[in-house]
């Protein structure tokens, strides 16, 4: 018996349109990895914390990082006796452009100062819009909150607000910092400041200005031009009172042996932070990562200069 050509038709598009659902639902098992559905990477045991700036309104992110044990010692206390140990405390690590550093100061700390936290420090997420900052705008902000004089040209210094460090070392100081500490366990006397090249200039401008922000300050090739270390040399206030000596702060000071530009000025900084030596500072020299020039330098930088770290906050 022949069926309609009706019927026909039905039953040949209902196999067509079985055939091509299951085909679908099999897709994904026969894709490679690559054109599979796929998630972001979020790096093990750190939160994002928004934080604003309650004196300019900008709003930032913290990346912290918190050590593999950190809430396995705080179970652990919780189920001990009254009479047990205090809860670990923690050393802190907080760096500057934070995109750029997180994944690697996290894989040299995971493995040569594993008991630490770190702090890292965003750009600031909301930048003006009527400006074109075209592909520096996810960063456009480190040109003024990492620089503490004016831009030389008019146009640049409109556009880019060079000179604000003032205004972001008070935002470390009071909104970043205030908030790690009252928030997690770190260990007095180890915070320590971490960053490379305009963020280490504006280190050196933290420890020269206001050097008890941080114990500890690990400067890898620091961006100066004869401006900006010109206005480092007129900070000639005392680091620290008497009383403060005993946490007066250690440095670290690095740079790309082909860095040959920027070799002079550096080696003048490490000789303006050894004439304060008497004043209770402690620099451990300029440190030359051999055969790299800036790019090149930085792995070396952070590994040494953590490995450096690690050594002075062993035992504290």
């Amino acid at each position: 018996m022949t069926l309609p050509l009706r019927l026909t038709i039905t039953l040949r598009e209902f196999s067509m349109r079985l055939t091509l659902c299951l085909f679908l639902a099999i897709l994904p098992l026969l894709l490679p990895p690559a054109i599979a559905a796929t998630t972001a990477y979020s790096m093990p045991r750190t939160q994002v914390v928004p934080l604003k700036d309650k004196e300019t309104g900008g709003q930032y992110e913290l990346y912290i990082k918190l050590p593999e044990d950190y809430k396995v010692n705080e179970k652990t206390h919780e189920t001990a006796s009254s009479d047990s140990a205090p809860l670990k405390h923690y050393p802190v690590i907080y760096t500057t452009d934070a995109v750029w550093h997180m994944d690697l100061l996290s894989g040299v700390t995971e493995f040569l100062m594993p008991d630490v936290i770190l702090v890292g420090i965003s750009w600031q997420q909301n930048m003006p819009e009527d400006i074109d900052y075209g592909h520096r705008r996810a960063f456009a902000s480190r040109f003024k909150d990492y620089s503490f004089v004016a831009h030389e040209k008019p146009e640049v210094q409109a556009k880019y607000n060079f000179g604000q460090g003032d205004k972001h070392l008070r935002f470390i100081q009071e909104d970043v910092i205030g908030y790690v500490e009252k928030h997690y366990r770190t260990s007095p006397n180890n915070r320590a400041y971490l960053s490379y090249s305009m963020g280490a200039e504006f280190g050196a401008y933290i420890l020269l200005h206001a050097p008890d922000t941080f114990n500890q300050y690990i400067l890898g090739s620091p961006s100066f031009d004869a401006t900006s270390f010109e206005f480092l040399g007129t900070l000639q206030s005392p680091l620290f009172t008497q009383s403060q000596q005993d946490n007066t702060p250690q440095v670290f000071v690095s740079i790309g042996e082909l860095e040959t530009k920027r070799m002079k000025l550096t080696q003048q900084f490490v000789d303006l932070l050894r004439n304060k030596g008497g004043q209770g500072l402690s620099i451990s020299g300029l440190n030359i990562v051999a055969n790299s020039d800036h790019a090149s330098a930085v792995p070396d930088t952070f590994s040494e200069s953590i490995r450096w770290l690690e050594s002075k906050t062993s035992g504290q």
